[in-house]
């Protein structure tokens, strides 16, 4: 299965408004509707991304620079229900870190996430790819950091 990034854009928007989370899932992540209005607003220094298994969008990730930090941060990764478990999320986020790399907004050698501390699968593909957590908290999100 070929897995790769593809910019949101004016072709693919729909296909990402369409995935679907469980409902338990539902409280851990952003619809893509509200993220990408996010993506809008911070348009210069992020970008958006679905997740393409073949040519099928399966999932949906956005990267974006804090300036004020200065860090790469990434928000509101989702793999679509019906797709889960297949290793999709893994690879979507090794392309996204090769992207950031590239250092496409700004120089900064950290990438930072929040996760629920309550979704532990998520959690255990973030250690697995060898983030850590920092010790930081809002609510019921901890921060996980990586140093590239």
């Amino acid at each position: 299965m070929n897995i790769c990034l593809k910019p949101i854009s004016e072709e693919n928007f729909i296909d990402v408004f369409n995935l679907k989370l469980s409902k338990e899932q539902e409280a851990f992540v952003s619809h893509p509707i509200r993220s990408l209005a996010q993506a809008y607003v911070y348009r210069t220094q992020c970008q958006p991304f679905g997740i393409y298994a073949d040519e099928k969008v399966v999932g949906y990730v956005m990267a974006i620079y804090d300036y004020d930090i200065p860090e790469y941060d990434i928000w509101h990764m989702m793999i679509d229900e019906s797709q889960q478990g297949k290793g999709y999320g893994k690879a979507a986020l090794k392309l996204l870190l090769d992207y950031i790399k590239d250092k496409p907004f700004g120089d900064s050698d950290r990438v930072a996430l929040t996760c629920n501390k309550d979704n532990t699968v998520a959690l255990e593909l973030y250690k697995s790819m060898g983030f850590e957590l920092t010790g930081n908290s809002d609510e019921d999100e901890v921060e996980l950091a990586l140093y590239l």
